[in-house]
């Protein structure tokens, strides 16, 4: 063996060149990690009623069942306290954080399948805040007419509510509600009393005066309703609902 070959084969390997490095990744809480796989595999979230929609009997001769469609607002109601409406024939089908087009893939199953006298829709600050990704005013509005469309064709009344005062949305810090709150509410007004629907205006009642929740109704000071905020909010709920039920079905 020369010395050059045994040179080589006593030297050290050379050292290889780093491998490229792999891509950045993010550690998410768990709790997020799980409402995300829950998400893509039941974006509507249809399976959250679906065994008590299965157990729900129909509604008693007479009876004038309202359903209330909506999001966290609707879904937080009475639910610590188990007291939505004690003795009236109310259902709530609020489901937290959800938009419209959420809320317009489930209306078969979580409205027009309950058979209801009426619907009330409370629903917007989410589309707002971009929960579910980028929409235009449009797009909100007309994810409700689609479900004022199905009601409509099922004989259901139509109750459309203002979304609440938000001058400030916690989870989506960038975002500044007020103005665009203030838009929906005005075409949702409008749109009511150009499709003869019962219009439940929560908005004057819950507003601080400078485009936000009054702080003693909320318990977030933002978006989200305290028991003495949905004191407020019932007698405006219950007014609408009585006018909707004097109207013939649609």
């Amino acid at each position: 063996m020369n010395a050059q070959t045994s040179s080589a084969a006593g030297a050290p390997a050379s050292p290889q060149a780093p491998a490229a490095s792999a891509a950045s990744t993010v550690t998410l809480p768990a709790q997020e990690v799980d409402r995300m796989r829950h998400q893509l595999a039941d974006w509507a979230n249809l399976g959250r009623y679906h065994d008590d929609n299965a157990s729900l009997a129909p509604p008693a001769p007479g009876e004038q069942r309202v359903v209330f469609m909506g999001d966290s607002i609707t879904d937080n109601w009475g639910r610590l306290a188990g007291k939505f409406f004690p003795g009236k024939p109310y259902v709530n089908r609020g489901i937290s954080g959800q938009t419209t087009p959420q809320m317009l893939v489930r209306f078969r199953q979580d409205v027009v399948a309950l058979h209801p006298a009426a619907v009330l829709i409370l629903a917007g600050i989410n589309d707002i805040a971009g929960n579910t990704g980028p929409e235009t005013m449009t797009d909100i509005e007309n994810n409700f007419r689609s479900m004022v469309d199905i009601a409509k064709r099922e004989h259901i009344r139509v109750i459309l509510a203002s979304t609440l005062p938000a001058s400030v949305v916690p989870w989506r810090p960038g975002v500044k509600p007020a103005d665009q709150v203030r838009e929906l509410d005005a075409w949702l007004a409008q749109y009511a009393e150009q499709e003869h629907l019962v219009f439940c205006n929560y908005y004057p009642a819950m507003e601080d005066g400078q485009g936000g929740m009054r702080p003693e109704l909320a318990i977030d000071k933002a978006v989200h309703p305290n028991d003495a905020g949905y004191a407020v909010m019932a007698p405006i709920a219950e007014a609408a609902i009585a006018k909707s039920l004097a109207e013939p079905r649609p």
